[in-house]
């Protein structure tokens, strides 16, 4: 499957609402397709700053746009009840328009956890938890009722009305970075997110492209999405050089941190000039 290139942009959580407002709106008129925020209470590197909660922020900011595909990169399921999540996903799927996507991880950051009385397990019992959850929301969206009873989550014939807008569900999007992460993503998800450099990230490919052929599935129909540290707008050269090099690693999906206001013009330029031609070269 020859899946269009997407762009996307990350502007977080933590600025006041109008500047992200104008952001997004921005994002969306330079012609973006994709915009983003984070789910956490906190930041991990100045607990002083101010922090909005990321699906209602996603909500009111979502409603400010027309056109634009948004999402969260990416749910903590540690802090989302995954029915609930995807009463939330559904309901913002209708009041979009069908335009957001579900992202979702095993959260991790422990003093998030701890600050705010949220249990934080071992590494493989929130695998566990993620697995479970994937299975529930699948079910929940597609189904018409669900009964489900794992070892972390049950459901017991459960209705889920209304159904999604995007059919056959919304887009999952699972986050996702070491080999058994990624092999849940290439089991359940519609898209794999991961974070890195075109230099580091070969190895990972490689490895979800082959969890993808074990869980008997084609990689080629799902989108590799990548979620860049640092943003390239220093030059419409160096933003083409880093799409180039995602790009030839197989990813469908860049998305890049929103630059700073000194770095606008040029962002404008590769939004203006150099995305249409990469758009035009696939």
């Amino acid at each position: 499957m020859a899946f269009p290139l997407r762009f996307g942009l990350g502007t977080g959580n933590r600025r006041p609402f109008a500047e992200l407002a104008e952001e997004w709106q921005m994002i969306e008129a330079l012609g973006f397709d994709t915009a983003w925020v984070v789910d956490h209470f906190m930041a991990e590197n100045d607990e002083r700053k101010p922090y909005y909660e990321a699906w209602t922020l996603i909500t009111a900011l979502g409603m400010l746009t027309e056109r634009l595909r948004f999402g969260i990169l990416v749910s903590g399921n540690t802090y989302r009840n995954p029915s609930l999540l995807a009463k939330q996903a559904v309901t913002v799927d209708h009041a979009s328009n069908g335009r957001v996507e579900l992202g979702i991880g095993a959260g991790w950051m422990e003093r998030e956890h701890a600050a705010y009385g949220f249990d934080l397990p071992p590494v493989r019992q929130r695998l566990e938890m993620l697995e479970e959850a994937l299975q529930v929301i699948g079910s929940l969206m597609i189904n018409e009722r669900t009964t489900f009873h794992g070892k972390h989550y049950r459901l017991e014939n459960a209705p889920f009305e209304p159904k999604p807008l995007q059919q056959p569900r919304i887009p999952i999007i699972v986050g996702a970075f070491r080999p058994k992460m990624i092999a849940l993503a290439a089991r359940y998800a519609d898209s794999w997110n991961t974070r890195g450099t075109p230099e580091e990230l070969g190895p990972s490919v490689a490895t979800f492209r082959e969890a993808a052929r074990r869980a008997g599935r084609d990689p080629d129909t799902i989108r590799l999405s990548v979620f860049a540290w640092e943003h390239p707008f220093t030059s419409e050269e160096r933003f083409r050089e880093t799409v180039v090099a995602y790009r030839r690693l197989g990813f469908t999906d860049i998305i890049f941190p929103m630059p700073p206001r000194d770095s606008w013009s040029v962002l404008e330029r590769c939004a203006t000039r150099v995305i249409p031609e990469l758009r035009a070269s696939r």
